[in-house]
């Protein structure tokens, strides 16, 4: 964690934008956008969808190595039964438009998150895309689908109580590698940047062992209306940031 693995992106001849290796995303204010325009909750939902879409070419075009986006959280069942619902049928639909055009663009898709309260044909849904997209080598999206930060660190120290239950494991040779293994983002690098919009300023359970070293943005825009403009500018503001993951940084050098 002492190096950005971030790269520089040519914008003509300026000096460039820095690149986040890994973007995670909050996409957050579907329902209020839609409640702005006299629409249905769920109308919001399937813009968000079409902005979800435009990110994902954004950030193959601007070359970022990994995409999560936090599309339904653990805490998201309390919403109203209809609305979950169709934000599930969403995601089936969305798996049916766009997963050959995901392989086309050698998309590498992964789903994290809790299984438990999930039917079987979305869990077949979820192990189907995994499996068709798993050779794919250009950006990774992660689709954090039934997450929660708090539940993903609970169940890899129960993945690790167990080792050391079967005398696999010594508790004094536990560190901070084993845990990430042990969590559901194993094998993935920790964020750089995180951008969340709509205007709120908080994780929301979002990845929240990956995030001790990352950089965020809050943007006031709703997710349907997030844009190329948006991404530009979040990506002009995480250009400036000194990152220092814990020591002195360049600036006092």
């Amino acid at each position: 964690m002492g190096s950005d693995p971030a790269v520089k992106f040519s914008l003509g001849s300026g000096p460039g934008l820095r690149i986040p290796a890994h973007l995670g995303v909050i996409m957050d204010g579907n329902g209020r956008w839609a409640q702005a325009r006299g629409k249905r909750r769920t109308e919001g939902h399937v813009e968000g969808v079409k902005a979800l879409r435009n990110l994902v070419e954004l950030c193959i075009t601007y070359r970022v190595g990994y995409l999560t986006v936090f599309s339904f959280s653990s805490e998201n069942w309390a919403r109203p039964p209809e609305e979950v619902s169709f934000i599930f049928n969403l995601l089936r639909r969305f798996v049916a438009s766009d997963l050959q055009r995901l392989i086309r663009n050698n998309v590498r898709v992964r789903i994290v998150g809790s299984r438990n309260g999930l039917d079987a044909s979305l869990i077949r849904l979820i192990d189907d895309v995994e499996a068709q997209t798993a050779h794919n080598t250009g950006l990774v999206l992660v689709v954090a689908f039934n997450y929660g930060g708090k539940t993903e660190i609970v169940d890899a120290i129960k993945t690790l109580a167990r080792r050391v239950a079967d005398g696999e494991l010594s508790p004094e040779h536990i560190n901070a590698d084993m845990v990430e293994s042990a969590l559901y983002t194993a094998g993935i690098p920790d964020p750089d940047l995180i951008i969340r919009t709509s205007g709120e300023q908080r994780l929301s359970n979002f990845l929240l062992w990956q995030a001790a070293y990352s950089e965020f943005v809050f943007i006031p825009e709703n997710w349907p209306d997030f844009d190329e403009a948006c991404f530009l500018r979040v990506l002009e503001e995480y250009s400036l940031r000194d990152r220092r993951f814990g020591g002195i940084g360049a600036a006092a050098h």
